[in-house]
């Protein structure tokens, strides 16, 4: 059975300041580059065999994505399509501002400046789709953001509005997924 793991980048200092990150770029912090590691290390320990790690381009993912690739061998190789959603004007806002929780449950509509989580679901459900449809049974890891692992998340699952707007990852948290 083909399989996908996900991983959140590690800690930002965005994050440590409760602000959305989106597409704007926020660098890890030291405990961030820590945990980066430690994902390394855990897969390894859970004996999982990655085969291929595809990581988003902003430098929160990719840093996390390099260190993890560096502890468990396995060269690592940007991925566009894996960006964080671009939250337009909310971005460097307070993650639990109510206009922007007003603003998410909006599914078609585009953050002023940014993207719909429609546009966000064509990319992300198209990366799946490609990785799904392709003849190799390699593991993929996939290493990104948390609005993202919400994305994937939906692709396998089952999810009301309520749940996909709640759902949620830590940083650098390892999820598996299967493919049918």
């Amino acid at each position: 059975m083909k399989s996908v793991y996900f991983v959140r980048h590690g800690q930002t200092v965005w994050n440590v300041e409760n602000k959305i990150c989106g597409s704007t770029d926020s660098e890890l912090t030291e405990l961030g580059k820590q945990q980066a590691a430690q994902t390394g290390k855990k897969l390894l320990e859970m004996g999982v065999k990655i085969d291929e790690i595809l990581y988003s381009p902003l430098s929160r993912a990719r840093d996390t994505a390099l260190i993890i690739s560096e502890i468990i061998g396995i060269l690592a190789k940007e991925e566009p399509r894996l960006i964080e959603q671009n939250f337009g004007k909310y971005e460097g806002t307070a993650r639990d501002g109510e206009e922007f929780k007003k603003s998410k449950a909006h599914f078609a509509d585009r953050y002023e400046g940014g993207e719909s989580m429609l546009q966000l679901s064509q990319r992300i459900y198209n990366l799946l789709d490609d990785v799904k449809a392709r003849s190799d049974e390699k593991t993929y890891l996939l290493v990104a953001h948390n609005g993202i692992a919400r994305m994937v998340n939906s692709y396998f699952n089952d999810m009301t509005n309520e749940e996909y707007a709640s759902f949620g990852i830590k940083n650098a948290q390892v999820v598996r997924y299967d493919f049918d």
